[in-house]
C-alpha cells in the first residue's frame, strides 16, 4: 500500500512541530510527520497536564499549536485560550471573550459548537456563532478587526473552521436546516474587508461560474442551474451552506469546498437537481470563480449534504500517478476524483446503503433506490444511512506511510416520513419527521482504514456509540480518535490493533492533534465536551422519550446519558 501513495507537496510546508490550522495542513491530511511516539512506546503515553474550558456543550475544535504557544476557541461564548507551552504545565498567556451574542445559540441546529481556528503570520483567526469573523495579535490577544457576515434572526450561524490562502481567509455559513442561503467568502487578512462572496444557489454571477467553468459531466453544464433547477425562486431559501472544510493545492491554485444540504429537507417541495447544494467546487481562490463542480447527491432526498473533507494526495492509479482527491461523503461512498478536472475515478460504499445502487461512472449521478424514499405521511424504513450520513463533519486523516485514510464514522439508518412546511424566516425548514436506529448487524460507531488504491477497508473497529471525533494519523504508524463515552484511543494505523486508552471526563467529539513542546517532545492534545449533533441528548439534556428530537438522533443514543456527562476538559499527553 505504502508504494502507491506519494506524498503531497501540501505535507511539506507545515512545520514539523506546529499544527497551524484545524486540518493541520491545506491538504487536508491530520496528518503528523513527529513520530517519538510510536507503536513500542505508545502504552507509556500519560497526561502531562489538563486544563477546563468552563463549558458543557460539544467541544469539536482542535487545539491550534504555532510559535510556542496553543490556542484553543471553545464552544459557544467562543473565548479563546492561549497557553505558553515553554514549560511543563498549563501557563495561560491570555484570554479573549468575543462577546458574541447569545441568541445565536436558538438557530445552533446541531450544538454550539466550534471547529477551530487558523494561525498565519502572528495573528489567529476565528468565527463565532452569531457569524462575525476575528482576527487576533496571537502574541497578546488583542483584536485587530471583526466583521459580520451576517445575522442570526435569520437563521444564520458560523461554526467552520477557517482557512487562509495568500492574504485571504476563507470561510462560509451554516443554517441549512432554516432556509438559509449558503456561501463562500473570502476576506482581506489584513483588515476583514470581504473581497468576494460564492453563493451555492442563483444565478451564475451569483456562484461565480463564468467562462472558465469546466465540469466534467454533462449534467453540470448549462446556464444558470442554480435558479433553473429549483421551483420558481425557491433557490433563495434554498439550503447549501458552506460549513464543512476547506482545500487548497497551491501547485493548482484551486480551493476545494462542498456545499450544504438543499432546504426544506421535505424534497417533494423542491423538485429538480436543486443545484449547487450537496456539490463539491473547484474554486480560484483569489476570485472565487468556479473552475469545476460535482454533485455528489443531485436532489438531495435524504440530507446527505456535500461539506465533508477532500483530502488532497498524489496516488499510483491505472499505472501512473493521479493527481486526486478524497472524499469520504455522507451518502455512504468514498469518492476519489482528479482535483483538476472533477473526473470521477471511483466511489466505492464504506457502509451499509440502501438508498443508492451505486454511482454510474459514466455520468457520475447517483443511482438512487426510489423505495427509499419516504412520502407525506409515508414512513420509509431501513433508510441507510440516515440523514446524519455514513460519516458526517467528523474528518479522517490521511497517512502517507500507509496509503490509508482513517474514517471516524457511524452506521445509522433511519425511519423517516414527510410533511408539508412552510418557510418562515429564522425558524427550522425542515419537512421531515425521523428516528434514527444502528444499522442491522453493526455497532453504532466505526473507525475504518480505507485503502484508496485497492478500493476497499483494510481494517475496521467497531465502537459502542458513533465515532464523532476526527482522527489524527502520525508519522509513528499511529492512529488517534475519541470516543462519545469518554475513552481516547490510540491504534496500530496498519491492522488497527488498540495499543493505548485514556479515559476523559466527557465524550470526546473534538479533533486530537499532534506538536511539540517547548523541550522538543511530541505531545497529542485533544478536547473532551461531549456533543454536537449525535451528543445533544446529553448537552441539551433531551428527553430519551422523544425518539424523534435533535433530528431523531435520540432514538439511536438513548443509553449515552448512563455512561457519560457534560463538561469540556483540554488534556495534553505526552511520554513519562
Amino acid at each position: 500500500m505504502a508504494a502507491c501513495a506519494i506524498v503531497h507537496a501540501a505535507l511539506a510546508a507545515a512545520s514539523p512541530g506546529d499544527w497551524p490550522m484545524a486540518a493541520h495542513d491545506d491538504a487536508n491530511t491530520r496528518y503528523s510527520p513527529l513520530a517519538e511516539i510510536t507503536v513500542s512506546n505508545v502504552a507509556k503515553l500519560r497526561p502531562a497536564w489538563t486544563f477546563s474550558t468552563s463549558t458543557d456543550k460539544g467541544e469539536e475544535g482542535a487545539p491550534i499549536v504555532a510559535d510556542g504557544a496553543m490556542f484553543v476557541v471553545t464552544a459557544f461564548p467562543n473565548r479563546v485560550l492561549a497557553f505558553d507551552l515553554s514549560g511543563p504545565g498549563p501557563k495561560l498567556l491570555w484570554t479573549f471573550d468575543p462577546k458574541a451574542n447569545p441568541g445565536a445559540r436558538g438557530v445552533a441546529c446541531c450544538d454550539v459548537v466550534n471547529r477551530g481556528a487558523v494561525h498565519a503570520d502572528g495573528r489567529l483567526f476565528f468565527c463565532t456563532l452569531d457569524n462575525q469573523v476575528l482576527a487576533l495579535d496571537a502574541r497578546t490577544g488583542r483584536e485587530l478587526w471583526r466583521s459580520r457576515l451576517g445575522e442570526f434572526s435569520s437563521g444564520q450561524s458560523m461554526t467552520m473552521a477557517p482557512i487562509v490562502v495568500r492574504d485571504k481567509l476563507l470561510v462560509g455559513n451554516d443554517g441549512a436546516d432554516f432556509g438559509v442561503r449558503g456561501f463562500i467568502a473570502a476576506l482581506d487578512v489584513a483588515t476583514g474587508a470581504e473581497r468576494w462572496r460564492a453563493w451555492s444557489t442563483g444565478p451564475d454571477a451569483d456562484v461565480r461560474i463564468g467562462p472558465g467553468f469546466s465540469p466534467f459531466y454533462a449534467g453540470d453544464r448549462g446556464k444558470d442551474l442554480g435558479v433553473a433547477t429549483w421551483p420558481p425562486q425557491a433557490w433563495r431559501i434554498g439550503g447549501g451552506t458552506v460549513s464543512g472544510w476547506l482545500s487548497y493545492d497551491a501547485q493548482l491554485d484551486l480551493l476545494y469546498h462542498g456545499t450544504g444540504s438543499p432546504a426544506p429537507r421535505n424534497p417533494v417541495q423542491r423538485p429538480g437537481d436543486n443545484k449547487w447544494t450537496s456539490t463539491l467546487f473547484a474554486r480560484r481562490p483569489d476570485s472565487g470563480e468556479a473552475v469545476w463542480a460535482y454533485q455528489t447527491s443531485p436532489h438531495d432526498r435524504h440530507r446527505y449534504d456535500g461539506g465533508n473533507e477532500s483530502v488532497l494526495v498524489d496516488l499510483a492509479i491505472g499505472g501512473r500517478t493521479r493527481h486526486v482527491l478524497l472524499h469520504p461523503d455522507r451518502n455512504g461512498y468514498v469518492y476519489v476524483m482528479d482535483r483538476a478536472t472533477g473526473e470521477l475515478l471511483s466511489a466505492d460504499p464504506y457502509a451499509l446503503v440502501t438508498t443508492s445502487h451505486g454511482v454510474d461512472p459514466a455520468t457520475g449521478a447517483l443511482r438512487y433506490d426510489s423505495s427509499k424514499e419516504p412520502g407525506i405521511g409515508r414512513v420509509a424504513r431501513g433508510i441507510c444511512p440516515g440523514s446524519a450520513g455514513a460519516k458526517n463533519w467528523q474528518p479522517s486523516a490521511w497517512s502517507p506511510r500507509t496509503g490509508l485514510l482513517y474514517l471516524p464514522h457511524q452506521n445509522l439508518c433511519e425511519d423517516a416520513s414527510l410533511y408539508e412546511v412552510g418557510h418562515v424566516s429564522g425558524t427550522p425548514y425542515l419537512g421531515t419527521q425521523a428516528r434514527m436506529h444502528p444499522a442491522p448487524g453493526r455497532r453504532r460507531g466505526e473507525v475504518a482504514a480505507w485503502d484508496p488504491v485497492a478500493r476497499r477497508k483494510a481494517w475496521t473497529i467497531g465502537e459502542p456509540f458513533p465515532v464523532w471525533s476526527g482522527a489524527l494519523a502520525t508519522a509513528g504508524d499511529l492512529v488517534f480518535y475519541g470516543t462519545m463515552d469518554g475513552w481516547f484511543k490510540a491504534v496500530d494505523a496498519r491492522n488497527g490493533q488498540e495499543l493505548w486508552k485514556f479515559r476523559t471526563v466527557s465524550g470526546i467529539v473534538g479533533q486530537p492533534v499532534s506538536f511539540t513542546a517547548g523541550d522538543g517532545h511530541q505531545c497529542i492534545a485533544v478536547l473532551a465536551g461531549v456533543g454536537g449533533w449525535a451528543g445533544l441528548v446529553v448537552s441539551n439534556n433531551l428527553d430519551t422519550r422523544d425518539g424523534t428530537a435533535a433530528g431523531g438522533f435520540v432514538e439511536a443514543m438513548k443509553d449515552l446519558p448512563a455512561v457519560t456527562s457534560r463538561g469540556g476538559m483540554l488534556y495534553v499527553f505526552r511520554l513519562p
